[in-house]
C-alpha cells in the first residue's frame, strides 16, 4: 500500500471497483505496463469522512458494448423491450390476418362490361367525317365526348370490315382489313388509341358463320382448289333440285348452284354469304387466327354474330315442317320449318369455348379483360339461349344477348313487362349476369313500336334493372323510324321483298346531332338514308340544354346507376304488377338505403303498397320522368303515376325484403355492405 499528500489532505489508495469497459490511451497503457491492468486500488478521502465506494457505473451516451450488455439484461430494461417486440409481432399478424380476411371475403369487383351500359354504333349512320354522306371511323372519333357525357364506357361498333356491302358489312371479303368506305387501318388504330386514352372500351362485331362470295377462300373453294375445297359446305345438286328443303333466313332455298364446281353451296343468309364449314379443322384455325389478330391490336371484346348458325347437320336431311299438311313446294320462309338440323348443333359450344379460351389468354393483363357476348335469338327456347353462358366447368360468353324486351310492343302492360323481365331472370343460371336490349339495327326503334311517350320509362327500366343495358344509337334522345319509299330502300333484305315492309332502313337513319344541315351528321349534299323531319327539335344539342329531356334523364340515370350500390349490384325484387304498373325494389344487404322503381306502361294509375311491411310509410321521390318535384315525400299507400311515367323512389330502412320473399327476388354478384368499414363483403 502506498500513500501520498495532495492539497494538504492525505489520500490512501485502497481497493475499488474496476471498470472493465474503460481503456486508457495507448500511450498510458504502454507506460504503465501489462501488470498494471490487473492491479486494484482504493480511494479513501481524508480521514474521518464517510467512505464512498462506487459499486456500479451508470449508463451514459456512447457507452461501449460491454456496458450496454451489462444493463440490457436487467428486468427494467428487458421487460419493456420484450413487450414492444411481442406487441409488434401481434399487430403484424393481426394486420396480415385482417388483410387476408378482407381479400377472401371481398366480392369480385365488377368488370367494365358490368359497370357500364353498352352503346351500339351503326357506323354508316353515326357521323360522317369526309362529306360522302356515310358515317365512318373518323366520325366516331370526333364524337367520343358524347359517351363520356352519357357516362358510357363500352362501345360496340357494327361491322366495318372490307366488304362488297351486299349486307352492309355482314358479308366480309377480308377479315383483316377496313372497308375504304369507313376509312383505313390507321384510322382504326387512331380510334382505338383515342378510346383507350379516354377510358372507353371497343367491342367489335365478329362474323364467324359466313364470308362474302368475293372472299379469296370462296373463290378458291369454287374452283376446287385442294386446300380450300372443303372450306364451305358443298353438296351435289343441279339447277332445279336443291339437296334438301333448307330455307334461308332471307327466304327461299338456302342452296345456290355453281356451274364451275357442278355443286351447290349452302348459305343461311344471302346467296352472297356462303356458310363456312366449321367441321373442317383448317377453317376453325383460320377463324381463331382472325380473333387473335384483332386481340393483338387491342380490341376489348367481340359480339359473336349469328352463332347458332355456325354448324349444320352433316346428314343434310330435310327439316320437319311446322305444318305437316303444307305443300313442301310452297315453303319459302324460315318460320315454316323446325330448324332441327341447321341451328344449335352438337359441337357449337366447343367452338365458342375455344374462342373464349383465346380471349382469356389476352385477359391476363390487369385491367384488360376481353369481353365476349353471343348473339342468338332462340325465341321461346330460352334454355338454348342460356347455354351460351357456359357451364360451371367451361366458360363461354359473358352473356348472350337478351332480346325479350323487344317484345314490349306486344306486351305493353305492367304485367307484360314483368313477364318479359322474369322470362330471363327465372331461366338464367344462378350467379350469372343479366342484360337487356330493346333495339338494334335489325328491329324497329322502340319509340316507334310503343310510342314516344314511353321512351323515358323504358330507359328507366333498362338503367334500373340488374345487369348490363344495351342502348342502340339514338335511343338516348328518343329517335324514331323514318319513312323510306321503295325507291329509297338500301337494305338488301328490303330489296328482296320491297312490298312486305321488311326493310331495316327505317331504324338505321343518320344520328341527329343538331338542328343544322343534315342534323350535324354530314356536310354532304345527300345522306345515304333520309333524315327524320323532327331532327330540328329531337337532337343531342337541343336536349343537352333541357334538364327534362330524354337525353338528360338518360344521363342522370346512367350516373345514378354507377353511384348507387343497390342499383348496380344489389337485389331486385318484384313487388307489384298489374295492367298499368310494374314495380320492383333494389336493395343490398347491410345498407339502409334502397330504391323502389315504379314504371307505368298503361293508363294513369294509383297503387297501394301498404301490404309491404318492409317499406317505410314515407318515401322520397328521387327522380320522375315527368315531374320536377324531386325530393318530395311519397306515401306508400298512394303512389300515383301518369301514363308512361317512371318513378325512382328512395327510402331508408333496416328491414330487408329479399330474405322473406325468395321467389320474387334475384341477385347476380351477391354482396353485403359493412358500414363500419365502408366495404362490401361476401355473404
Amino acid at each position: 500500500m502506498s500513500s501520498g499528500t495532495a492539497n494538504g489532505s492525505s489520500m490512501e489508495l485502497g481497493e475499488c471497483i474496476r471498470n472493465t469497459g474503460f481503456h486508457e490511451d495507448d500511450e498510458t497503457e504502454d507506460a504503465v505496463g501489462g501488470d498494471e491492468e490487473n492491479r486494484t486500488s482504493t480511494v479513501r478521502i481524508s480521514p474521518g469522512r464517510e467512505e464512498d465506494t462506487y459499486s456500479q457505473i451508470k449508463p451514459y451516451a456512447g457507452m461501449p458494448k460491454e456496458v450496454l450488455l451489462l444493463y440490457s439484461v436487467q428486468a427494467r430494461y428487458r421487460l419493456p423491450r420484450e413487450i414492444l417486440f411481442w406487441l409488434t409481432i401481434v399487430c403484424t399478424l393481426a394486420l396480415v390476418a385482417l388483410t387476408v380476411t378482407v381479400i377472401v371475403l371481398s366480392p369480385r369487383c365488377l368488370s367494365w362490361w358490368q359497370s357500364s351500359p353498352v352503346y351500339q354504333i351503326y357506323p354508316r349512320s353515326f357521323k360522317d367525317s369526309d362529306s360522302d354522306g356515310i358515317g365512318d371511323l373518323k366520325g366516331i372519333l370526333d364524337k367520343l365526348d358524347h359517351f363520356q357525357y352519357l357516362n358510357i364506357k363500352a362501345i360496340w361498333i357494327s361491322p366495318f370490315y372490307k366488304s362488297p356491302m351486299k349486307d352492309f358489312g355482314y358479308d366480309v371479303e377480308d377479315f383483316r382489313d377496313i372497308d375504304p368506305l369507313f376509312g383505313s387501318m390507321q384510322d382504326f388504330d387512331d380510334l382505338l388509341a383515342a378510346m383507350h386514352d379516354k377510358g372507353l372500351k371497343l367491342i367489335m362485331d365478329f362474323i364467324p358463320n359466313h364470308t362474302s362470295d368475293t372472299h379469296q377462300w370462296f373463290n378458291l373453294s369454287s374452283s376446287g382448289h385442294a386446300q380450300y375445297k372443303d372450306y364451305y359446305i358443298w353438296a351435289n345438286c343441279n339447277t332445279t333440285h336443291a339437296p334438301n328443303n333448307w330455307v334461308s333466313v332471307f327466304g327461299n332455298s338456302s342452296w345456290t348452284y355453281v356451274e364451275e364446281r357442278q355443286q351447290c353451296y349452302y348459305h343461311q343468309f344471302l346467296k352472297e354469304q356462303p356458310d363456312l364449314n366449321f367441321r373442317n379443322p383448317h377453317v376453325r384455325r383460320e377463324m381463331t387466327e382472325i380473333v387473335r389478330f384483332w386481340l393483338e391490336k387491342g380490341v376489348d371484346g367481340f359480339r359473336m354474330d349469328a352463332v347458332k348458325h355456325i354448324l349444320e347437320a352433316k346428314h343434310l336431311r330435310d327439316e320437319p315442317q311446322v305444318d305437316p299438311q303444307q305443300d313442301p313446294d310452297t315453303i319459302d320462309t324460315e318460320f315454316e320449318l323446325h330448324h332441327d338440323y341447321t341451328t344449335t348443333q352438337l359441337g357449337l359450344h366447343d367452338i365458342l369455348q375455344d374462342w373464349r379460351g383465346e380471349m382469356d389468354v389476352y385477359s391476363r393483363e390487369p385491367g384488360r379483360y376481353r369481353f365476349m357476348v353471343a348473339e342468338s335469338y332462340d325465341y321461346e327456347e330460352t334454355d338454348k339461349t342460356m347455354m351460351y353462358y357456359g357451364t360451371p366447368y367451361a366458360k363461354e360468353s359473358d352473356f348472350p344477348f337478351n332480346f325479350y324486351l323487344m317484345d314490349l310492343p306486344t306486351n305493353l302492360t305492367g304485367t307484360g313487362a314483368q313477364g318479359l323481365v322474369n322470362l330471363w331472370m327465372a331461366n338464367m343460371p344462378v350467379g350469372k349476369w343479366p342484360n337487356w336490349v330493346v333495339g338494334n339495327h335489325d328491329k324497329p326503334r322502340i319509340s316507334s313500336s310503343v310510342g314516344q311517350e314511353y321512351i323515358t320509362v323504358i330507359n328507366m327500366l333498362l338503367l334500373t334493372l340488374p345487369g348490363t343495358p344495351t342502348t342502340y344509337y339514338g335511343e338516348e334522345i328518343g329517335m324514331v323510324n323514318i319513312n323510306v319509299t321503295i325507291d329509297e330502300i338500301q337494305d338488301p333484305f328490303g330489296k328482296f321483298n320491297p312490298v312486305s315492309n321488311a326493310s331495316r332502313d327505317p331504324q338505321r337513319s343518320p344520328m341527329q346531332w343538331s338542328d343544322g344541315p343534315n342534323a350535324g351528321f354530314s356536310d354532304a349534299n345527300h345522306t345515304w338514308l333520309p333524315l327524320h323531319p323532327h331532327h330540328t327539335t329531337v337532337n343531342v344539342e337541343a336536349q343537352q340544354k333541357d334538364s327534362g329531356s330524354v337525353l338528360s334523364q338518360y344521363r342522370a340515370l346512367s350516373l345514378l346507376r354507377q353511384a348507387q350500390l343497390p342499383l348496380h349490384r344489389g337485389w331486385m325484387c318484384y313487388v307489384w304488377s298489374d295492367a298499368d304498373v310494374f314495380a320492383f325494389l333494389r336493395e343490398i344487404d347491410g345498407l339502409d338505403k334502397a330504391f323502389l322503381v315504379v314504371l307505368n306502361f298503361g293508363a294513369d294509375s294509383v297503387i297501394n303498397l301498404s301490404a309491404i311491411t318492409e317499406l317505410p310509410e314515407q318515401l322520397t321521390l328521387h327522380m320522375s320522368t315527368k315531374q320536377e318535384n324531386y325530393g318530395m315525400p311519397v306515401i306508400k299507400s298512394s303512389i300515383s303515376t301518369a301514363r308512361g311515367e317512371g318513378l325512382l323512389l328512395e327510402y331508408s330502412t333496416h328491414m330487408r325484403f329479399n330474405p322473406g320473399h325468395a321467389s320474387q327476388c334475384f341477385v347476380s354478384e351477391k354482396a353485403c355492405y359493412l358500414g363500419v368499414l365502408d366495404i362490401l363483403y361476401k355473404c
